[in-house]
């Protein structure tokens, strides 16, 4: 049976990208409890207390601690016919009259009765309290998990009827737009997306009603603005400022701006997607292996986590009425990042409720499918977890607390998250590579040692500097910053500059030196660091530590190319050394170093390289193959892929030709 859900089944049985306080389950059905439940809980749900957009009832679903229990006790087939039945009818009791939209499922094999009630345009609604004929009517709510009877309680209720038909402005029609402005591609990919299986409906006009992007309006169908938004090629066309826009100042007194960029000219959850996209290639991540200790110190510029957060923040949020064309602004400071959005909160939300001492208060949403859709993309969470979120991420990673801070007017709200301390490291890099650019390498070098000499403990700056030293060929220099950093930061693993200097020294043909500075190296345990060694020490000629390196970056070096060639040919070079010699060594270790080389080469043909790297590893694979005696037309077809990549590397064709001539 064909799915007309418009969220996928197993993330509403699981509460991802659902609130658990929009899930309800039915274990079982009878018309006199369950059904008389289920039609209070619809008109809940309809009333849409909160601007959550309504919710789902799962009958046949049986729950344990607020979680679903799997695989579900299911209805009989009569049942689930029943049930359909009696809640269409009953629904006809609803004031004003409300229909859900009710989908049979299956989920392991077994019937349930999935309904969902989305936020109705006629509110308050008011349902029979009871089953019985001629019980009188209530208007109920949804807090939290529980539906609630608003009669009893006299503020709410009062809230509720100021809620009296008014639809949030991203559910209402857009009577200046056409159905055919959204894009039908565009509905299935995001329907592809969260694995709804309403991908599947064929017919272009109930695919969209079903979803609820569109409806029927004097015998044609019209968008609503959430269609428009999030399937239209340009949003803004309809809804001025539908766009996000990010602004780069540089660092100096004037505070020019260095880069402008907006992401406009496709839906708003794009736009998100790509300005975090963004924003992650400009944040940048320091990791510092300590010694002695499991976990490596690290820290990012801003946590993706927080800048995340409060973007989707200000995207769910904002509004998209045409009194508030200002865009959502990300500006980029030195010191900081702002992103502002327009206008400010709904009221109910005070400054104090943002300081982190107090939680946020439930209010009523701005916009009510925007947000549904962010978190069936998984881009939002539930309600109330954003600021929280924003906090903590921002204390995890070292930085100082972020700012959330609005006018009186409640014209805008803006999200301050201020960088790491040690980002100013970060920021002189910026200023070297920007000198370098328009040929100032003296300046550049220039301003690098100054950096330095005021922050010898920072890595990113010691390990820039010591590259610039090597590449000038003052060794020495680069000798003397790695001694001034591990006497200002000893806590700090200095492993990469002693390869990068060990590299420089191999460079020179002065393997000697190498070996000296290799032997400083600390225990390593950290991936990057444990890579850049294992290069070096095979350089070296040193397989053993090599290999023992490449051990330590575990199954990272599965995934890097260039590690796992180099890692086979250690193994390569270190089963010469195993192979048995009279009464030395041994066969069981020589076979299985070459059998293991061999994998990880049949594994680095099949990644993705430049064709000089699968031209060596298949020459490599060769070489196994021979080692091994393996039949021939197998080695020699190793060496021909080799050639037919590198055709005049001639030591390609000498080892075709030997193996042909054995």
């Amino acid at each position: 049976m064909a799915s007309i859900l418009p969220i996928n089944l197993g993330d509403l049985l699981r509460h991802s990208g659902v609130e658990s306080a929009r899930v309800e389950f039915k274990a079982s059905w009878d018309e006199k409890t369950t059904g008389a439940q289920v039609i209070r809980t619809v008109c809940a749900f309809a009333n849409d207390f909160k601007n959550l957009n309504g919710g789902y009832i799962l009958i046949g679903v049986g729950e344990e601690n607020g979680k679903a229990i799997l695989p579900p006790k299911g209805l009989t087939p009569g049942e689930l016919e029943a049930a359909q039945k009696w809640i269409r009818g009953r629904c006809n009791t609803i004031d004003p009259v409300y229909q859900p939209v009710l989908s049979p499922e299956q989920v392991d094999g077994r019937n349930i009765l999935a309904i969902w009630a989305p936020g109705g345009e006629l509110r308050p609604y008011q349902a029979p309290e009871s089953s019985e004929k001629g019980a009188p009517r209530r208007y109920y709510i949804r807090l939290g998990t529980e539906t609630v009877d608003a009669n009893r309680q006299p503020e709410l209720l009062t809230q509720l009827m100021q809620l009296t038909a008014r639809v949030p402005f991203d559910d209402r029609r857009a009577t200046q737009a056409s159905v055919l402005d959204i894009r039908e591609t565009k509905v299935r990919e995001f329907l592809h997306d969260i694995g709804s299986g309403l991908v599947d409906e064929p017919d272009t006009r109930t695919l969209y009603r079903n979803l609820r992007v569109a409806e029927p309006v004097n015998g044609h169908d019209a968008p609503r603005n959430v269609g428009l938004l999030f399937f239209s090629q340009n949003p803004e066309q309809w809804f001025p400022g539908a766009r996000i826009e990010v602004v780069q100042f540089s660092g100096d007194v004037a505070g020019n701006v260095l880069e402008e960029k907006a992401f406009t000219l496709r839906p708003i959850h794009e736009q998100l997607r790509e300005c975090l996209a963004y924003l992650e290639n400009l944040s940048v991540r320091q990791i510092q292996k300590l010694p002695n200790r499991v976990q490596a110190a690290h820290w990012v510029s801003y946590p993706s986590l927080a800048l995340r957060e409060a973007l989707v923040n200000a995207v769910y949020h904002r509004s998209y009425e045409r009194g508030d064309p200002e865009p959502i602004k990300v500006y980029l400071y030195p010191d900081r990042v702002e992103i502002t959005s327009y206008p400010g909160p709904v009221p109910g939300i005070e400054p104090h409720h943002l300081d982190g001492t107090v939680p946020v208060p439930s209010v009523p949403a701005r916009n009510r499918r925007i947000g549904e859709f962010l978190k069936e993309l998984k881009l939002a969470e539930a309600r109330g977890t954003g600021i929280p979120k924003v906090r903590r991420t921002m204390q995890q990673n070292g930085s100082p607390p972020p700012r959330f801070d609005f006018d009186p007017a409640r014209s805008y709200f803006r999200v301050t998250l201020p960088a790491h301390p040690e980002y100013q490291a970060i920021l002189t890099l910026q200023d070297v590579a920007s000198l370098k650019a328009v040929g100032d390498t003296s300046g550049a070098l220039r301003r690098l040692r100054d950096a330095y000499a005021q922050m010898p403990t920072a890595l990113s700056l010691a390990q820039e500097l010591v590259r610039e030293e090597i590449e000038r060929d003052d060794t020495h220099a680069a000798e003397a910053v790695y001694e001034q950093f591990t006497a200002a930061n000893p806590i700090v693993s200095p492993a990469v500059l002693i390869s990068l200097i060990a590299g420089a020294y191999l460079d020179k043909g002065r393997a000697k030196d190498a070996v000296q500075w290799l032997d400083r190296l600390p225990l390593l345990d950290a991936v990057d660091e444990a890579f850049d060694a294992a290069i070096q020490e095979k350089r070296a000629g040193r397989m053993e530590r090599a290999h023992r390196y490449f051990q330590i970056a575990g199954e990272a070096v599965l995934r890097d190319v260039k590690a796992l060639h180099e890692f086979a040919q250690v193994k390569m070079k270190l089963a010469e050394k195993a192979r048995p010699s009279g009464k030395q060594g041994s066969w069981a270790a020589y076979n299985r170093l070459l059998d293991e080389a061999g994998e990880m080469l049949q594994r680095v043909v099949q990644m993705e390289a430049p064709r000089t790297r699968h031209a060596w590893a298949w020459f490599d694979l060769g070489r196994v193959r021979n080692l091994r005696r393996m039949p021939k037309q197998e080695v020699r077809q190793a060496f021909e892929q080799a050639i037919r990549l590198e055709p005049d590397e001639p030591r390609f064709r000498e080892a075709l030709e030997r193996s042909r001539a054995t």
